[in-house]
Formats: structure tokens, sequence, C-alpha cells
């Protein structure tokens, strides 16, 4: 009788398995960044937008971290919630791919790509009305993994990018001058 296929847990692998445990030591060294820099205005937001993408990303995928099977069954009806179709390569392909890049280029060119920092804003309000209204109607439930960093991260630091992105001018939202 063969064995069941496990894992594989050589070092090839630790991103594709830890990466949202990354994330939270990345949370800590932006945080360290921002304090002694001494960061302000749409900077500093954009930089706390990027932390508060790491802490939500572990809420989601580690504690409590049932965040894959949850929009696999509310948003797919996924026969395998704990794998089809958000599993552990796309989680990695969407979150380090798309999202962690986008946040951080948005704090790295800030002022210069205005509309970058007004897609991840609009990508973390997202985050707050998914997790707020969605999930929690849809499952009726009270809490689903991610609804705390929405409403203690991602919506005031959302709140607060809304002055300083909404008042550039339109011409700057597309050549940042």
């Amino acid at each position: 009788m063969s064995k069941p296929a496990t894992a594989k847990k050589g070092p090839e692998n630790f991103l594709r398995l830890h990466w949202f445990d990354l994330g939270i030591v990345l949370a800590s060294l932006v945080g360290a960044y921002v304090l002694i820099a001494r960061l302000s205005g749409l900077t500093l937001v954009l930089w706390l937008s990027l932390a508060a993408l790491f802490v939500h990303q572990f809420e989601e995928y580690r504690y409590p971290g049932y965040f894959p099977g949850l929009i696999n069954s509310v948003f797919f009806s996924s026969k395998q919630p704990d794998r089809y179709p958000l599993n552990t390569n796309s989680a990695v392909a969407v979150n380090l791919g798309a999202g962690w890049t986008a946040y951080f280029l948005a704090a790295i060119v800030n002022v210069h790509a205005i509309w970058l920092g007004i897609a991840v804003t609009i990508i973390s309000v997202g985050n707050i009305v998914i997790h707020t209204f969605v999930f929690n109607i849809r499952r009726r439930m009270i809490y689903n993994p991610g609804l705390a960093t929405s409403l203690l991260l991602f919506l005031p630091i959302s709140t607060t990018s809304t002055t300083p992105l909404s008042s550039a001018m339109p011409h700057q939202c597309l050549t940042g001058q």
C-alpha cells in the first residue's frame, strides 16, 4: 500500500507555505521604517497600507486562517472549498504577485503615481465591504478572517488616505506631476 502524497517541506517550498508568516515580519519592518523615517502625509498612509495588508493576510491565512475555504464556498460554491479555486499556489500568486507588488509600488512611488495610491485604497475599501457585509450576510456570521483588520486597519487608513488622494488634480493622477 502506498503512502498518501504530502506537501514538500524543503526550502524551495517555504515561501509557498509561509508567505503570510513572512508578511508579519515585513509588517514589523515597515512599522519600524515608518517610525525611524518619520514619514508623513500620503507617504505615511501608503506605507501603513502596506503594513495593514501584511497583517490582514496573516489574519486571513494563519490566525484564524480559514479564509480560503470561506471564499471558495461563499463565492464559488466549491465542492472542495479547502482546495479550489483558491489554494496554496493561487493564494501566493494573487497575494504576492498582485497584492504585495501593488501596495509596495504605491508606497515607493506615492506622489509620482497617485493613480496607484487610489487603486490600493480602492482594494482596501473593497476588503472592508466584503469582510464587513458580504461574508457576514451570505454566511449569517458575525466574524470572518479578515474582518478585524479590515475594520481596525483598512478603514482608518483608507479614510485618512482620501484627503491627500482627492486633492490631486486629474492630470496628477495620470502623470504624477
